[in-house]
């Protein structure tokens, strides 16, 4: 089926898109608010991402007016009224609070799971219902996306018809956990584009923003106690050029930055006010070369070394000696004191052990604790800062090579060399975050490597949208038992070869909108292809954000067929 002319409207969907008439229909009354007929009696599933678990359209629309009365019960009225700040600066209308005469109610509801609420829109009204002050947060993104996308606009738009279509949504998310991912330790990102990213994820329901903060080649969180982590270990003299060259060719061009706490403090802010929980990565026991070079005594070889201009990974290890749990304990302490979130995430992944094996304190270490192997030093490593983790009320989250020489007692897994490891926990009984390298690495190529911006490779896979999507968190090995050990998915964006925020939103979106489905959305409920059509109605929200996104190649040969249409988005 071709394009689509709505009866009754001038226009066809925006983009070109080929959607079935009803999508259409809801479309038009939902984005172009000229045309005046009412959408399907049902209509499923909603033009929105991710896909609510139940939708039944009625007849009719509601139309938002200046004389628009609203009102939100007590216990939710805060973040409703963040949400009507909002739309009175877009719409320009006053939305005063009068609960005798409101025409748009938000209540709390008591048989909504958590994070649930129940939109109700009629021709006389719109009610939210709500579980909680996150459910009534999640239903106004929901009813963002019935309104016209020029709603996601930051100064008043005026002469638009602000209509949504009528209906009940009712919806709850899958997993509690859904994490989206930002390494600012290849390259720095200033505290706006931060800001930015989290509001992002959060107008998509994602509700876990994982920052890893530290790196080989960069450390960017103030800590008051040893200044020479920013004096010294946030800044780089060059990166190397394109992909790791033998011979080495720098770029010589210095790079770096930190945050401050103020900004960690306003960041931190700022994302609990759209329901995202900040989750800081202070990576150990490698990872360490930049705060190795900073104190090189927390090294094994006490040697000077130079905050990485590399990339892949490095053999610089942190000693496990008194001074390095020392600096570590002060350090995570500072973190605790900035970030309010349960887990602290230690890294521990991809850990050279040679530097151990070659260090006389290591060994030493070995010998006191009856360790057998450099795996069983790194298990007796982590053991300790989770117990450190613990008696500050906190818990520790690692990658899944913490499992090697046996996990802490309260530990969590991000599992990402796939899915084996977190099942693997998920059968000792910890739980798990699933992020494995073939469906959630937002770093790799998302389409041919000769047509797209230098990203990660493999000679195994990319990840195309579709393969994105099609990420199971749950692993149907796992018994019912064991799979309430998994707490959701998380996809990870990291820098390597990604320099400006233009080029981060272009790995990161469409692909997070995938993932955003994968963790809210029901798994019985999920279609690819019925999520590229409900695609081409929410990227022009993404548009008036300004948000930079690769176009998905569905749609881009829906164009080809459509002439006339809107140009396909470009790279970074």
């Amino acid at each position: 089926m071709g394009s689509v002319q709505l009866p009754g409207c001038s226009r066809t969907p925006r983009e070109g898109l080929v959607v079935r008439k009803w999508n259409a229909l809801l479309i038009c009354v939902g984005m172009f608010a000229s045309c005046a007929e009412a959408p399907p009696a049902r209509v499923e599933p909603l033009a929105a991402i991710p896909a609510p678990r139940s939708i039944v359209a009625a007849p009719g629309f509601f139309r938002l007016t200046a004389d628009i009365r609203v009102h939100a019960e007590p216990q939710l009225r805060e973040t409703a009224e963040r949400q009507f700040a909002a739309l009175r600066r877009t719409t320009g209308f006053p939305l005063q609070h009068d609960e005798a005469a409101a025409q748009f109610h938000v209540s709390a509801s008591r048989d909504l799971p958590p994070e649930g609420y129940r939109l109700h829109v009629s021709s006389n009204e719109i009610t939210i219902e709500a579980a909680d002050p996150a459910g009534a947060f999640y239903a106004f993104q929901t009813l963002r996306q019935l309104l016209p996308p020029v709603v996601e606009q930051k100064a008043h738009v005026p002469g638009v018809d602000w209509v949504v279509p009528a209906g009940v949504v009712e919806d709850w998310p899958r997993f509690p956990y859904r994490g989206l991912h930002l390494d600012v330790g290849r390259h720095y990102f200033d505290v706006e584009f931060v800001k930015r990213y989290i509001d992002v994820m959060a107008r998509f329901k994602l509700n876990r923003f994982h920052w890893h903060l530290t790196e080989d080649q960069g450390w960017r969180l103030e800590i008051d106690a040893y200044p020479n982590l920013t004096a010294t270990g946030a800044w780089r003299r060059e990166t190397v050029e394109a992909k790791n060259r033998d011979p080495y060719v720098g770029d010589g061009v210095p790079h770096g930055g930190f945050y401050t706490k103020d900004d960690v403090r306003e960041i931190v802010a700022y994302a609990a006010e759209r329901f995202v929980t900040v989750i800081p990565e202070i990576e150990m026991p490698g990872h360490a070369t930049a705060a190795i070079a900073a104190y090189p005594e927390l090294g094994c070889t006490n040697a000077q070394l130079e905050v990485s201009t590399r990339w892949g990974v490095h053999e610089t290890i942190y000693c496990p000696h008194e001074a390095t749990f020392e600096f570590l304990e002060t350090v995570l302490d500072e973190v605790i004191e900035l970030f309010p979130s349960e887990y602290i995430h230690i890294g521990g992944d991809e850990v050279r052990k040679r530097q151990w094996e070659e260090s006389a304190a290591a060994q030493a270490v070995m010998r006191r604790e009856g360790l057998a192997s450099e795996e069983e030093l790194q298990s007796w490593f982590i053991r300790r800062i989770e117990r450190h983790l613990r008696s500050r009320g906190r818990r520790l989250i690692g990658w899944d090579e913490i499992l090697e020489g046996g996990l802490p007692r309260d530990a969590t897994v991000m599992s990402w060399r796939g899915i084996e490891g977190g099942i693997a926990a998920a059968r000792q009984g910890h739980d798990v975050v699933m992020s494995p390298v073939e469906h959630a690495y937002f770093d790799y190529y998302q389409g041919d490597p000769n047509e797209e911006p230098l990203a990660m490779n493999s000679r195994d896979f990319g990840i195309t949208l579709e393969k994105a999507y099609a990420f199971e968190p749950i692993p149907d090995v796992l018994t019912p038992t064991e799979a309430r050990h998994i707490l959701g998915p998380q996809a990870n964006v990291w820098t390597e070869y990604i320099k400006t925020p233009a080029h981060v939103e272009y790995m990161a979106y469409p692909r997070a909108l995938a993932l955003s489905e994968v963790a809210w959305t029901p798994r019985d409920r999920r279609d690819y292809g019925d999520f590229i059509e409900r695609l081409g109605a929410v990227l022009p929200h993404l548009d008036a954000l300004g948000v930079n996104y690769r176009r998905p190649d569905e749609l881009r040969a829906a164009e080809t067929r459509a002439p006339g249409e809107a140009a396909p988005r470009g790279g970074p």
